[in-house]
C-alpha cells in the first residue's frame, strides 16, 4: 500500500455499467440488476462524488428504480484502499443479535469486481451480492465462471496487510500450492512469512467445502471465501478472491480477533508459475 488511502480511492474514478446479482449461501442466483456507478474527481481530486443508479432492466435510457448520490472529501477508518485501488471495508465489531457483513472491490484496467457478504444476526452467511463493472465506452469483457481446474497449481505472489489504526502497513511473499487429491477433493497448502496451513477441501459443483468454511466458485473469476458461520469468541476471516486472467489472481482478507474485533484487512496479488 504505496500510496495514501485517498490516493488508492481515485483508481477507481470513472464510469462504471454494471449489474447486481445477488445469490444464496448455497450459489443459487437470486436476481439481478443492472447499475450505473459515477466516481467524479472534482476539485483537483480533493473531492469525490458518488452516484449510483439502479435499473429495472438493461435499458439505462429508461428512469432508474433507484439514485443515490453522496459526496467524499475523506474516507472512514473501515474502509482500506490498496495501491492497484481494491479496497475492503465492513462492520468494525461483530455484536450479538447484530447484522454483519463486508464489502471487497478490485480494479484491473477497465474492469471492477465488487463483493457484499451479509451475515444474519445469529452469524450465519445469508447473501452474497456480486457486482460486476465495466468502464463506460470501452470493450471490456467478463471472465469466464471460475472452476477448480483454474484454481489447481502453484502460485507466488506478495501480500499488503494494513490495520486501522494506522500502524504501518506490513509487506511479505506467499505461496500457495493447490493439487487435486481425488476427483472430489483438492488440497491446498499456503505459506506466508513464517506459517503454513494445509487443508483439504471437497468439490461439490460450484461449491468448495472446507471442515467450516465454504468456497462459492462464481461468474467473473470470481470467488467468495466464508465461515458458514462467525461467531462471537472465535477469531475468524472472510475472503474474496478475482481470477483477472488464467495466471493472475488477486485476493482481500479481513480478519477479526476472538472478541469480534476488525484487527487487518490484506491484499494479495498471486502469479501461477506451474
Amino acid at each position: 500500500m504505496i500510496g495514501s488511502n485517498w490516493e488508492n480511492f481515485l483508481k477507481n474514478l470513472g464510469q462504471w455499467r454494471g449489474s447486481f446479482t445477488e445469490f444464496s449461501p448455497e450459489g443459487e442466483l437470486l436476481g439481478s440488476t443492472s447499475s450505473l456507478l459515477s466516481l467524479e474527481g472534482l476539485e483537483n481530486n480533493q473531492l469525490v462524488n458518488f452516484r449510483l443508479r439502479r435499473y429495472g432492466s438493461d435499458d439505462y435510457n429508461q428512469p432508474p428504480i433507484s439514485d443515490y448520490s453522496q459526496e467524499h472529501r475523506s474516507l472512514g477508518r473501515q474502509i482500506i484502499f490498496f495501491d492497484t485501488g481494491a479496497f475492503s471495508k465492513g462492520s468494525l465489531q461483530l455484536a450479538p443479535f447484530s447484522q454483519f457483513g463486508a464489502e471487497y472491490g478490485f480494479v484491473a484496467e477497465n474492469r471492477r469486481l465488487r463483493f457484499v457478504q451479509l451475515f444474519d444476526g445469529e452469524g450465519n452467511f445469508t447473501r452474497l451480492i456480486l457486482i460486476r463493472e465495466f468502464r463506460s465506452e470501452t470493450n471490456a469483457e467478463e471472465r469466464p465462471t471460475l472452476t477448480p481446474e483454474q484454481l489447481l497449481g502453484e502460485w507466488v505472489g506478495s501480500a499488503c496487510t494494513a490495520y486501522p489504526d494506522w500502524t504501518p502497513p506490513e509487506t511479505y511473499t506467499t505461496h500457495l500450492l493447490i493439487k487435486k487429491v481425488s476427483d472430489l477433493y483438492l488440497e491446498q497448502t499456503l505459506s506466508f512469512g513464517e506459517q503454513k496451513i494445509t487443508s483439504t477441501a471437497r468439490i461439490d459443483g460450484s461449491k468448495l467445502h472446507f471442515q467450516d468454511r465454504q468456497i462459492l466458485l462464481l461468474p467473473d473469476g470470481g470467488s467468495s471465501n466464508t465461515p458458514l458461520q462467525v461467531k462471537l469468541r472465535q477469531s475468524f476471516f472472510v475472503e474474496v478472491g478475482w481470477l483477472v486472467s488464467p495466471k493472475e489472481r488477486q485476493r482481500l482478507i479481513r480478519s477479526y480477533n476472538d472478541k469480534g474485533e476488525w484487527v487487518s484487512a490484506t491484499h494479495v496479488s498471486e502469479h501461477k508459475i506451474t
